[in-house]
């Protein structure tokens, strides 16, 4: 049966002129005719659709003598029925009709603000006129646009294609199961819209005259409805926060909302708008021709960036604040520092002079206990970014599955350290897990006094390894301070190869500075068990090695039958952009490798790397074990670690996001003379402060510039011998925007002192 036929024999409709609309899953009619335009609905039969339209037109009969806004009303067929099915095009249909409204949508205007008050109030008032409807089929309906059944659009991941993309709403996904589920059974709940978007509400004289589409009505918690709104009045503004909070306060007016329903809008805001890019994503793979079910996604991935940078304690106070609901904002850092002194040691020192404490953090934010997020551009142990939901989820799973030692055959372990070996040298090819870098230090030194039978190792001026005595006996860093042990017998110390401030600077200082090297080794030869030393040297001030500086020193060390360690601790796993190891800088082959800080991404874990013939000799002495080092859970959070960093290009975002980053820096000093040298490469990198026309060291203003920057929410700290160099080594997932704002508040608190 054609349409026309349709309209008149079931409507009694003659002269009709129909337009085809845009729709979703349905296909949609405008039917035009002297007496009025009408929405025609077709469906492809299915019974349990029957039963939601047979609901939704329900709603819409409740709603059909409000006064003051305008609903669809169903238009009966000539029989008394609302709904109908008939043989469209050979195809069983289920077919209604719906009043037209007329009006502009919300999406083709410019709104102003006090419209998103004004859609707050009218959906308040919709919800008290829909709150007495108690339909079971509705009560029962289950579906990915229902928020409480966010979880079904987990399937969806797989078809957003973006990898960053999809773990950003992955990671919104674990904070909605952490922060709503189990909440969900306490919120009231009740029929709602459940769809109020741009497209959906109507304006006339820049106010809501109406709302159409209840193709997603359901029986939900009331805040859902808020929730949308808020989304998408939001999602294309440039502060969010202000639109939402506009409908919210409309909301409350008129019918007021809970503190617990409050407490959770963070969660469904995002999810909403991870529903949305989640569908689109499904929609683009499987009916690419469909642009209608794309409409919101640039949005919704715009404001899921935007909402990334908002604390939800900051969101949950403003939103209370706009209700006039009482907020907790009291300073407790001076009471969690009292009490932390109570058990804990002061040496445990604490960062910057006005403290932070810390609830939670994503990628590269971190959000204190007051609601301030903070732009981490420090932290290089949460190396995928803080709280990368990819690795959090395979700590969960496996910490449910099996959690033990390493006397016990499991396969993660061998799966874990095939992995791993695939990232380094085919000689290291022997690996032995343990549960730090200090631990990895401590146990290569071991073995490299196993391996040699020397007694002596050549550290690095500044070097740092850990702190385990071993690796403090190592440390330049710790024995050579006021209050260190001082210089072991066995511990031979070599100058710092530093190109800025050292003795050559010259295109040959890394010649030159190994000249130095091979006195020292010729002095002691023939008993020097190992060189150890960070491929850049933290603690001295974020140094790189002079140039071929390893390339001249490793024969040195290994013609008197040495072994040379990496300390890839900071260093590793594609930090540096250009490498995935610092090492390959020098173009050089270590024979022992020590991992650790960011190879677990905050998981407690460490490991040694070496050769065959180390590992053997190695394996003459005691039985080695780590009660923890290699269990299951560290080996499944590793293998999420290496995962991310290949599958978002964290390495190449690293180099390219670092050269940047540089570059901003580089143009900074060329405005400040205190900045003395801009060093470093990918997202490791150190600026260090001078006084002006001097390479004197300035700790006073470095001091000042990371305590301003932490002033204005940016994380960076200091380091070297006087630590008056700010050093940089923030997560991978680092952008050119987080580079820009760093070096912008820098300039613009250098151009205040100095």
């Amino acid at each position: 049966m054609e349409l026309k036929e349709i309209l008149e024999t079931h409507f009694g409709l003659a002269n009709t002129e129909i337009k085809k609309l845009a729709g979703y899953e349905n296909v949609n009619y405008k039917v035009t005719t002297t007496g009025g335009s009408y929405i025609l609905k077709t469906y492809r039969f299915d019974s349990q659709l029957f039963d939601i339209l047979h609901a939704e037109n329900e709603v819409l009969l409740v709603l059909a003598d409000e006064k003051d806004y305008e609903f669809p009303k169903p238009l009966p067929f000539l029989d008394g029925s609302y709904i109908k099915t008939i043989e469209i095009d050979g195809i069983q249909q289920l077919c209604r009709m719906l009043s037209f409204l007329e009006g502009q949508f919300l999406g083709d205007i410019v709104p102003h603000e006090n419209l998103a008050v004004h859609i707050g109030t009218f959906l308040a008032k919709m919800s008290l006129k829909l709150k007495g409807i108690n339909n079971y089929t509705l009560k029962s309906r289950e579906w990915e646009w229902d928020l409480q059944c966010f979880h079904l659009n987990q399937d969806y991941l797989q078809y957003i294609k973006n990898p960053r993309d999809r773990n950003l709403v992955r990671y919104f996904f674990q904070q909605y199961n952490g922060n709503v589920r189990d909440v969900i059974p306490k919120l009231r709940k009740q029929i709602i819209h459940n769809d109020a978007n741009e497209w959906n509400l109507l304006i006339k004289d820049n106010v809501v005259s109406g709302i159409i589409d209840f193709g997603d009505v359901t029986h939900a918690p009331l805040i859902n409805e808020v929730a949308i709104a808020m989304t998408y009045i939001a999602y294309d503004k440039p502060d969010p926060l202000k639109w939402a909070k506009n409908v919210l306060t409309g909301y409350h007016q008129v019918n007021s909302l809970l503190e617990a329903e409050i407490d959770v809008l963070y969660y469904l805001i995002a999810a909403r708008l991870c529903t949305s890019v989640c569908n689109s994503a499904l929609s683009k793979t499987k009916n690419p021709d469909n642009t209608y079910a794309s409409v919101s996604e640039l949005n919704a991935w715009s404001m899921l960036y935007k909402w990334i940078k908002y604390s939800p304690i900051q969101v949950r106070h403003e939103f209370k604040e706009a209700l006039g609901f009482p907020t907790d904002k009291t300073d407790t850092v001076g009471t969690s520092i009292k009490r932390r002194l109570k058990h804990i040691s002061p040496l445990l020192s604490i960062s910057y002079k006005q403290p932070i404490a810390m609830d939670r953090a994503a990628f590269q934010y971190m959000y204190d206990k007051a609601g301030n997020t903070f732009l981490d551009a420090y932290n290089n142990i949460p190396h995928v970014g803080h709280s990368h939901p990819k690795v959090v989820e395979a700590a969960q799973r496996q910490m449910a599955i099996l959690n033990t030692n390493t006397r016990y055959v499991y396969d993660l372990l061998a799966a874990y350290a095939e992995r791993l070996l695939a990232k380094c040298p085919q000689s290291l090819n022997k690996v032995f897990f343990v549960n730090s870098g200090s631990a990895a230090s401590d146990l290569a030194i071991r073995m490299a006094k196993a391996h040699t039978q020397k007694e002596h190792v050549m550290v690095m001026e500044h070097g740092y390894h850990g702190n385990t005595q071993q690796s403090i006996d190592v440390s330049d860093y710790k024995f050579s301070n006021s209050k260190g042990q001082g210089q072991k017998e066995y511990v031979l110390k070599t100058k710092l190869p530093d190109t800025y401030r050292g003795e050559f600077q010259d295109l040959d200082a890394g010649m030159n500075y190994a000249k130095g090297v091979d006195g020292l080794v010729q002095r002691h030869y023939g008993q020097i068990a190992a060189f150890i030393t960070e491929s850049v040297v933290g603690c001295g001030g974020q140094v790189p090695l002079a140039n071929d500086y390893l390339k001249e020193v490793y024969p040195l060390i290994k013609e008197q039958g040495g072994v040379c360690i990496a300390d890839e601790v900071q260093t590793g796993f594609g930090r540096l952009g250009d490498y995935f190891w610092g090492f390959e800088q020098q173009e050089v082959v270590p024979d022992i490798l020590i991992l650790g800080k960011p190879m677990g991404n905050g998981h407690p874990i460490g490991a040694v790397v070496t050769t065959d013939a180390v590992a053997a000799s190695f394996d003459k002495g005691v039985e080695f074990f780590s009660s923890f080092g290699g269990n299951p859970v560290s080996c499944a959070v590793g293998l999420a670690v290496l995962e991310v960093i290949d599958e978002e290009g964290l390495q190449e975002n690293a180099q390219v996001v670092g050269n940047y980053y540089r570059s901003l820096l580089k143009q900074l000093q060329n405005n400040y003379p205190t900045i003395g040298d801009v060093r470093g490469s990918g997202l490791f990198l150190g600026v260090d402060i001078v006084h002006e026309g001097t390479k004197l060291t300035n700790h006073a203003l470095a001091q000042r510039l990371k305590n301003e920057l932490r002033a204005k929410h940016i994380l960076i700290s200091t380091d070297g011998p006087d630590d008056s160099v700010l050093k940089t080594k923030p997560p991978l997932c680092f952008t050119k925007q987080n580079a820009e704002t760093v070096v912008h508040t820098m300039d613009e608190i250098l151009a205040k002192y100095t």
